[in-house]
Formats: C-alpha cells, structure tokens, sequence
C-alpha cells in the first residue's frame, strides 16, 4: 500500500484540500480512494486591534506556508518523497468577512472577520430592502457599514471577497469564489447560480447618490459551482505556497469554497433534506430545503451548497471558547497537586461527566458568549455562569450545563426552523471538536434537535478534507455526474459512522434550560453594559 500512495505522490494522482479555521489552518492530501495520507497544521489566533477582530496578512501567509510546509514534511517522513505536484488544489476558509482592496491590489483596511458584530445599522437597512436576511458577518454588511460610517477607503474599492477568495486570488490570479462561499457575501439566484441581480441593482440604487465610482457587480467576484474549473497554481503561488520552490506550478484549482460548504461535503449534507452542524470555536447547522422558507427570519441565514441548492443555516460565533478555558482551569488545578493530565483524557473524563447530571443541569446556568452573537441579539459578550442559591451545584450539572450553554443559541434558531417553519430533515451529521469525545456531543446535540444525529468515521478529518474531496471532483466528475451522486457513489459508498437517538428526558431538560437561557439574557446584557 506505501508503494502505491508513493507512487500517486510521485505521479500527482493526489487531491489537496487546505481550511483556514479560526484556530487551525489544516491541510488534507488524500489518495485516488480519497483517503488521506498525509496532513499539515499550523495553530493561529485572532487578534483585536483598535476593538476589530482580524489576522494580518502576515498571520496568513506564514500561516498558510507553515501548514503546507508541515504537509511536505509528513510526505517526506512518510513516504521518503518529495511533494512536487498533486493533481488538484483547493482552498476554503471562515466564511463572511470582508477583504478589501485598491486598483494595485492593496488591502484597503484590515481584514474584518466574521467574529465582528459591529454591522447592526446595515444590517436593520439591507433586510428590509432586500426582504432577504443579511447577518452581520456577510461581506456586504460590512461593505455597506463602511459605507454609512464615511470611511474613506470606500471610493477606492476595486474588489472585495472573503479570506478564501484572497487566499485562492493570490495564488492562481483569478478572482473568483465558490458559490457556497459566495453565498455568505451577497444573496444567491439558486436559478442562475450566481449573485441576485435585482439586489444587486437595489443595492446600486441605495448608495447612487454616495458618487462612487464603482457599480457592486464591478468589485465582486465571479461566482463558480463545485466542478467548474477555478484557475492553476501560478509560478508566483507556488512560490508563496511552498517558499522552498519544491512545488511545481500549473495545478489544476477548484473554487474556494468556505467551511460552510466544505462541512456539508464531509459529511455527506448536501442532498435536500439533509443536514450537518458543525461545532467547534463557532457552530453552526445547515439544512438543505426543499423550498423557501415563508418568513424572513434574522436568526437564519440563506446560503447555498457548493453546488448552489439553498440551505438554511443558524451559525452562532460562541462555542466551545469557554468550555476549553474551563477545562484549561481544571487542567491547571491539576497541575497545583502534581498531575500532569493527557488533555484529551481531560476533555473525555469532564465531558463524560454531564452525562451523569440532572436533565436541565439541576438550576445552573451557563453563558458561552467571548464574543457577541447576533442570534441573541448581543453585540459584545461576556461569559456568565449564575446558579440559584439552591441549586445541585456538582461537577457533573456544571459540564452539562456548559455543554448546554456551547448548544442553546443554535437550538434557538433551529426551534424557528423546525417548529415555525416545519422545515423536514432525514439526517443530521455532526463534525467538529465538540464531537471529539465519542458520545457525549452527539447525545446532548440530538436532545437539542430531538432528532438522531450521525458522526462518520471520517468526520475528524473536517473541512480541509471536505475541500481535498471537491478538489478531487474538479479532475474526477463524470460529464452529467452532481455533486451528491458523487458524493453517495464514490466518497461515502461503504462508509461507517455511529448514530444517537434522542433521549426524552434530555429533549425535556434542555427545552426547560434553554427557557431559563431565554428569560435571563436581560442579565447577560447587562453583564455586556456593566463589565468594561
């Protein structure tokens, strides 16, 4: 078998897929089966500067060069070969954001990560205007913010995209995006498979009388469905990829795509009526519907697949930030006796705990919130534990409850969805580090649905293999072959995973939490006013 993935390394009959996550920039090469066989990493972090959420450019590019760099050196150790070429690349990355650039190609400001909530006057204008719901993290809220604020970089904008179409821009000098990713930057026409025309033209009328110079159609990028062709690594690229110049230019590039798309792949969630969440520093669920929905609702979003169906998703920007740092506490007072704990041991042990707890954490309440979260209508956030002063505070209530807490705002979207709007889902997939510790994430998550939630095998390999997968259906697809049949026949065909039904008495315990969540956020907003 290493003969054979040798072989494929040598010849370039690999796919590579590389995610920036908000944490941890990955990198995924998989074989001609799709298996990875080796893998990259490289640990960042989000900085705030003058009050914005923001990587620098260098953050991005060294980043983005030590991943690949740490892939190369896997390839070497494994396999003694040097990693020369792969048959097709791709890139994905937090989605939304905002990028922006002059006529020369220069960042106009810093870059503007979904994290920020700093959108709310642009987002109360486009959604009426548009009858379609605009988050505060999308590229054209933060474009239109900029806007209203009088910032002066705006009469210089040439282009703007997110960091998944500068990275892919950068390296293959073609100024495109994937239509999931793009979907988190403007409205989708899903019948033309591109940027809603008549937005866009109510978006021209709004800021006609500004004077700027550009129309919004001129500085946005060019819309691509999964399996269209995206580009080749340039001489230029490849040398910013891989600096040592080992990697050779003119691979094929399939469109970047954001993680959004990339976890509906890796789990096998882009047929109609499926679903996936993904949880981990944010979480998110994405539905694919059958229809529009009937209202407009700010507490979901519609996007798209990769290859451009709608999807209804909930994203929240506060997962499991407070549940690290409180197991980083437990850790630490470990360490005050002596005991060096395996973090994953840690993490399993606390975790596995919450299942022994009372069903609604026996009054203890808990909120995630490092950052605001637009679904609870918070423009800051503080994280919160209160309790009553009777309540059962033990170790087993207080994971559960922060485990609740990592879970409640997405369930208060997906009520909406699944309660108001009676969307229908078959199937639930769950990916990401909340689901790391086998059992725990997927119970607690199939009370928060009260539907069964699946864990694939291959969903530790996340997005940056999700993204290999579509790099690979960029060289692989058959004239009239979708991406869900290839998806079903070619990646999962075979495929194990383990499923978890819910438990009534948790689907009963995290309704009346998550009531308790509700009627105290006055308390957390006033925890935003008070602590400064």
């Amino acid at each position: 078998m290493s003969e054979m993935i040798k072989k494929a390394i040598r010849e370039g009959r690999t796919a590579l897929g590389i995610e920036f996550g908000s944490t941890r920039i990955k990198a995924v090469l998989v074989d001609e089966n799709h298996t990875p066989v080796a893998m990259g990493n490289h640990d960042w972090e989000n900085r705030l500067e003058n009050n914005i959420w923001t990587y620098s450019l260098e953050d991005i590019w060294n980043g983005l060069q030590n991943c690949y760099g740490s892939l190369a050196e896997d390839v070497r150790i494994k396999y003694g070969e040097s990693l020369t070429s792969v048959g097709s690349i791709g890139f994905s990355g937090m989605m939304h954001g905002y990028m922006a650039f002059d006529g020369e190609g220069e960042l106009l400001v810093p870059f503007r990560t979904w994290r920020n909530t700093m959108t709310e006057t642009a987002c109360r204008e486009l959604t009426p205007l548009f009858q379609f719901n605009i988050p505060q993290r999308w590229s054209i809220a933060h474009l239109y913010q900029a806007i209203l604020n009088g910032e002066e970089h705006v009469k210089e904008v040439a282009f703007f995209t997110t960091l998944a179409g500068y990275i892919h821009w950068k390296l293959s000098g073609e100024k495109v995006i994937g239509i999931g990713e793009a979907s988190g930057m403007f409205p989708i026409d899903s019948d033309i498979h591109d940027f809603d025309k008549r937005m866009i033209a109510q978006f021209d009328e709004l800021i006609a009388p500004r004077g700027y110079s550009w129309k919004l159609e001129q500085i946005l990028p060019r819309v691509l469905c999964a399996g269209e062709k995206a580009g080749t690594l340039t001489s230029d690229g490849a040398r910013l990829l891989d600096p040592t110049g080992t990697l050779q230019a003119g691979i094929p590039m399939c469109p970047p795509e954001g993680d959004a798309g990339t976890g509906m792949v890796a789990t096998n969630s882009v047929k109609v009526r499926t679903g996936n969440i993904s949880a981990g520093t944010s979480i998110f669920s994405m539905v694919v519907t059958e229809k529009a929905l009937e209202k407009v609702h700010e507490e979901i979003d519609m996007v798209t697949t990769p290859d451009g169906n709608p999807v209804a998703m909930v994203h929240c920007n506060n997962c499991t930030s407070d549940l690290n740092a409180w197991v980083n506490l437990f850790d630490e007072f470990a360490g005050r006796f002596g005991v060096k704990a395996d973090k994953n041991e840690l993490y399993g042990v606390l975790y596995r705990e919450a299942l022994e707890a009372d069903a609604d954490c026996g009054g203890l309440l808990a909120y995630n919130y490092f950052s605001g979260e637009p679904v609870t209508g918070l423009n800051e956030g503080r994280p919160m534990f209160v309790r009553m002063p009777d309540a059962k505070f033990t170790l087993a209530n207080f994971m559960r409850s922060h485990l609740y807490s990592a879970m409640a705002t997405l369930k208060i979207g997906n009520d909406i969805l699944l309660k108001e709007e009676h969307v229908k889902v078959d199937s639930l997939m769950g990916h990401g580090g909340l689901f790391k510790t086998p059992v725990v994430g997927q119970r607690l998550m199939a009370a928060a649905f009260d539907s069964p939630v699946t864990v694939m095998d291959t969903a530790s390999e996340g997005g940056a293999w999700g993204m290999a997968v579509l790099a690979a259906f960029l060289q692989e697809k058959g004239e009239q072959e979708t991406l869900p049949e290839y998806l079903t026949n070619r990646i999962f065909a075979g495929q194990t995973g383990t499923t978890i039904a819910p438990v009534q008495e948790d689907v009963a315990g995290f309704d009346a939490f998550v009531e308790k969540y509700k009627s105290t956020l006055p308390a957390e907003n006033a925890a935003v006013e008070g602590l400064r």
